[in-house]
């Protein structure tokens, strides 16, 4: 079905009559006399300018029309009434950047392979809502929880480690969550969170955040990121060295965090273990919400812009025999003047 998005601006199409009527009224009134250019000429140029002012009117109302956005209303399509409430918390901070991790054969950085797995997982949600916490220094929710699962995969396709800040708000980005839970009556209240460190910055402690979402009943599935105590060489500028990736993280605390709030902790030294928590989400019973439908458009304001576009160089074209004329006119009035003074 076509539509009109914002018809109010439809209004304008009548400006140019009323700014024309008001300029044809002072020329006729003052009686606006064009020196060498004879009765036929000027019949002439009111045709040219009345031609014009069509000319004018029709890219104006296409203007118009571009403006006021026509679209194109397909037919309702009903959501999904069953599904899962999931909000997923990412870190962002600088750990996250080293590469100790594999996908498809190739070493990769931690968030790489987050990016990697999450992105599938987010893919096969069908029905679910998804939401998107990013956390460093502070918590930030890049997505509210949404059935649109393709701008969430896309938020996370365009996070940068160290965006949010170097550090590590584990508290911040559970109390982030929990607060939007609040605003939901029937959810299933899943929080997954997926870190590499121990929290290091933020307001509020990971155990009391925790606490405070077992009381909202959120449910909190941990994931440590990182290849474990296993030690990995770096080369530095004093030769090679030998370090353990993942000593910033804090087990003892996610494995806390997830007990808490009767959830559970998973270890992610590869995309093989991360398959793991999604499967355990995929045993979680679907909440039933009430039955929404949308209605997909798709915006045409292009065709009467380019339409316009065409008109305003049909004006141009049309208005190069006019300017010819009225250079030739003069000096052929002058002429015949000349000869009858002779």
């Amino acid at each position: 079905m076509l539509t009109i998005a914002w018809p109010w601006l439809l209004i304008l199409l009548p400006l140019p009559l009323i700014f024309w009527r008001q300029q044809t009224v002072q020329v006729d009134g003052g009686r606006l006399q064009l020196p060498g250019i004879s009765q036929t000429g000027k019949q002439s140029l009111a045709a040219n300018t009345r031609q014009s002012r069509k000319r004018y009117w029709l890219m104006w109302c296409l203007l118009v029309l571009a403006i006021a956005r026509p679209q194109w209303l397909g037919e309702p399509i009903e959501l999904p009434s069953q599904g899962r409430d999931l909000m997923m918390a990412v870190d962002l901070s600088g750990s996250m950047q080293i590469e100790d991790m594999v996908v498809n054969g190739k070493t990769v950085d931690r968030f790489t392979l987050i990016q990697h797995v999450v992105s599938d997982f987010i893919e096969r949600r069908k029905g679910d809502r998804i939401g998107l916490i990013l956390f460093a220094d502070h918590a930030y929710l890049q997505a509210p929880l949404t059935q649109d699962r393709r701008s969430v995969a896309q938020f996370l396709k365009e996070a940068q480690i160290g965006l949010v800040g170097k550090q590590t708000a584990i508290g911040e980005a559970i109390g982030l969550a929990v607060k939007r839970f609040d605003k939901m009556d029937e959810s299933n209240r899943v929080l997954i969170l997926l870190t590499d460190g121990s929290n290091n910055a933020g307001n509020i402690e990971p155990e009391q955040a925790a606490q405070i979402a077992a009381n909202r009943k959120v449910t909190i599935y941990t994931v440590g990121v990182g290849v474990g105590a296993d030690v990995m060489e770096r080369r530095t500028l004093f030769g090679r060295e030998r370090v353990n990736p993942s000593m910033d993280l804090d087990e003892n605390q996610l494995k806390h965090i997830a007990e808490v709030t009767h959830g559970r902790y998973f270890r992610a030294r590869n995309s093989q273990e991360l398959d793991q928590i999604y499967q355990e989400i995929d045993k979680l019973e679907p909440v039933s919400r009430d039955q929404l439908s949308y209605r997909p458009q798709a915006d045409l304001f292009y065709w009467p812009l380019a339409l316009a576009l065409l008109t305003s160089l049909w004006i141009v074209l049309g208005q190069l025999p006019l300017f010819a004329a009225s250079r030739v006119k003069p000096s052929v009035a002058t002429t015949s003047q000349g000869n009858i003074k002779s």
